[in-house]
């Protein structure tokens, strides 16, 4: 249990946060209060001065089987033992082979399909932006505001996040609005709106103006936005734009790296919607358990021409994990679980509503939930400030979590998926404890000035 709080001895932390600052550039950290890790196991992180604390982030959805899952190390250490930096491109092995198969016979579709293996989601969403348009010989490229796939030049090229559109990426991507129901950008309201934005203003605007439908080679949709604050499309989005995307001849590739092997009760989130099959599924986060590992599924003649090889593409060590990570989700009935414990921590946190008056929605699915804080629930006015300070003060009293979305006023909740119902209780009751703190006044501007994420 968690044994975090206000006032517990931090000086080990802060001695290795300094060797940090001085060492380790800040584009490759996010930081949302001073912690330094020693061990994770399970549900549970402990950091180097010994404080525990609940995790409701499972290191961005990456240890989805729990940290340290035993099952999982087993299988690394042994292939380790075996075949420690073997290049899996030029000498395969037998591992690699059953690995694809069987994120082929997970993966949406009964269609011929192969396998394109990298080293991390960013590569996973990169894979199509190489490939399919030089496979469908057209240029361009649709994707969404608030969107994120990684920080590979595709990825980001197709993003439409704040932390990424600084860059000046020359692309052929252009950007649609999401299903943000929340804050629709049209002013619209479901369902009388007709879900307009995944139809009529593509094909009355965006074709016509923009991006010419017979140039468009893919649409790359994440099926829960999670970066931009978690946001959930209503029912029939994805079902609407895959209609469009049929109707002109558009692959349609949906990015699971976040929320894919069971987060949101189901094995992948595209299954939560009807009859929509992808040509691609980029994949990447729990598929290895934290192994390095990422992986493109495909329409076999999309994806067999052309050369996107990587030195340590499909190697042994990264096979190993990821079959053991999908047969513990399997066994364990881990996606089962993500929808049961899920459904009572959004209940939980959804009457928490109508007691504080920062809280302007609640969304989600499974374990993968959204807190949006707003300093008026008329106006909208995301509450930036508040939320950073109700996260520092989670950590405080034990609890793990962090802050997204366009606006960073967005906690999202991804705790591992063993997590219990018990435990998830345990968690919103402290959100709430750093709610009402934060409402008193206990965590001043100064305590997260350096705490902005990313």
């Amino acid at each position: 249990m968690p044994s975090s709080k206000k006032g517990a001895s931090r000086r080990k932390s802060e001695a290795i946060l300094k060797r940090l600052d001085r060492a380790v550039a800040n584009s490759v950290r996010a930081l949302y209060y001073p912690i330094v890790v020693k061990e994770a196991h399970d549900c549970t992180v402990t950091d180097v001065d010994g404080n525990s604390y609940l995790d409701f982030n499972a290191s961005w959805t990456v240890a989805g089987a729990g940290y340290s899952n035993p099952e999982v190390g087993k299988a690394v250490k042994a292939e380790i033992d075996r075949n420690f930096g073997i290049a899996a491109g030029t000498f395969p092995g037998e591992l690699t082979a059953r690995f694809a198969e069987k994120l082929i016979e997970l993966t949406p579709g009964k269609f011929e399909k192969k396998v394109w293996f990298g080293h991390s989601g960013s590569d996973a969403c990169d894979a199509p932006f190489k490939m399919l348009p030089p496979a469908t010989k057209r240029p361009r490229v649709l994707s969404f505001f608030g969107s994120m796939h990684g920080v590979d030049v595709g990825g980001m090229a197709m993003a439409g996040h704040p932390a990424t559109s600084k860059y000046p990426i020359p692309t052929l991507a252009t950007k649609v609005p999401y299903a943000y129901c929340y804050r629709c950008p049209f002013g619209l309201e479901f369902p009388s709106c007709g879900i307009y934005c995944a139809g009529d203003f593509i094909e009355d605007h965006v074709f016509k103006y923009v991006n010419p439908p017979e140039d468009t080679s893919f649409v790359m949709v994440e099926p829960i936005q999670s970066d931009s604050g978690d946001i959930m499309p209503p029912p029939g989005y994805l079902e609407k734009l895959k209609q469009t995307c049929d109707k002109y001849g558009i692959l349609f590739v949906v990015d699971e790296v976040k929320v894919g092997f069971g987060r949101t009760g189901k094995m992948f989130a595209t299954e939560l919607s009807k009859n929509v099959i992808p040509d691609g599924v980029s994949l990447g986060k729990s598929i290895a358990s934290g192994i390095p590992v990422g992986a493109f599924v495909a329409r076999k003649n999309l994806i067999d021409s052309g050369f996107a090889l990587s030195t340590l593409s499909g190697n042994p060590v990264g096979a190993a994990a990821g079959l053991a990570t999908i047969d513990y989700i399997e066994r364990k009935g881990l996606p089962g679980n993500a929808a049961r414990v899920g459904a009572h921590l959004l209940k939980l946190l959804k009457e928490m509503m109508s007691h504080y008056e920062l809280i302007g929605d609640v969304r989600g699915r499974g374990l993968i939930i959204g807190v949006e804080f707003v300093r008026d629930r008329k106006t909208r006015e995301p509450a930036k400030m508040e939320t950073v300070k109700i996260v520092y003060r989670a950590w405080q009293l034990g609890l793990l979590t962090v802050f997204v979305g366009a606006d960073s006023n967005v906690i999202e909740i991804t705790p591992p998926l063993t997590i219990t119902k018990e435990a998830v209780e345990r968690g919103a009751a402290i959100i709430e404890q750093a709610i009402k703190d934060v409402e008193a006044g206990l965590v001043p501007d100064s305590l997260v000035a350096r705490y902005t994420g990313f």
